[in-house]
């Protein structure tokens, strides 16, 4: 494993895009957070923790069908509990590659009825991109890498690196935890 992002970079940047962020909605007194779980906890903790306008907070979570499934077709699997008709919603990811399912989610939220849908990513994988997703809060741009830590994981391990750590393809398997 390398570092790709320390984590003294991942603070830096994240207090940008907050202040960004604070700007953005001075106005806004119906901001919803939603965060998509899991990789995105860590980032959007540290991220609500630096925002000074008043907000809500919730979850969502999504997964394919399978490989026999097209593109984009997801299944819910913990959807919203708040209501965001009239609402500002900010949607909190930690990677955005092809874009299939961060479209369909995003389509999702404005069909129901959101004033404004804006998306925050940490990590920017563009080169991996097939479907065209507008990001208004960019971390970092990475090239086409396997990345774990801050959220980001293999097989559920790695996501309490407090870093961004490129896994490297001849690493022997994760060891079962004790």
């Amino acid at each position: 494993m390398r570092i790709l992002i320390p984590q003294e970079d991942l603070e830096r940047r994240i207090a940008e895009l907050a202040a960004e962020i604070d700007r953005d909605y001075a106005a806004s007194d119906r901001l919803v957070c939603i965060g998509v779980l899991k990789g995105s906890v860590f980032f959007m903790v540290d991220l609500l923790k630096r925002l000074k306008v008043p907000l809500a907070i919730d979850f969502f979570q999504t997964s394919s069908y399978g490989s026999s499934t097209s593109p984009g077709e997801v299944r819910i699997r913990k959807d919203l509990d708040l209501s965001i008709r009239g609402k500002d919603v900010l949607l909190i990811e930690d990677i955005v590659d092809t874009g299939y399912t961060l479209r369909t989610i995003l389509d999702l939220l404005r069909f129901r009825g959101a004033r404004s849908v804006r998306l925050c990513a940490l990590l920017d994988k563009a080169a991996a991109r097939e479907v065209e997703v507008k990001i208004d809060y960019r971390g970092f741009e990475i090239e086409k890498l396997f990345v774990v830590g801050y959220g980001l994981d293999f097989d559920e391990h790695y996501r309490n690196l407090p870093y961004i750590a490129v896994l490297d393809e001849d690493a022997p398997d994760v060891p079962s935890p004790s």
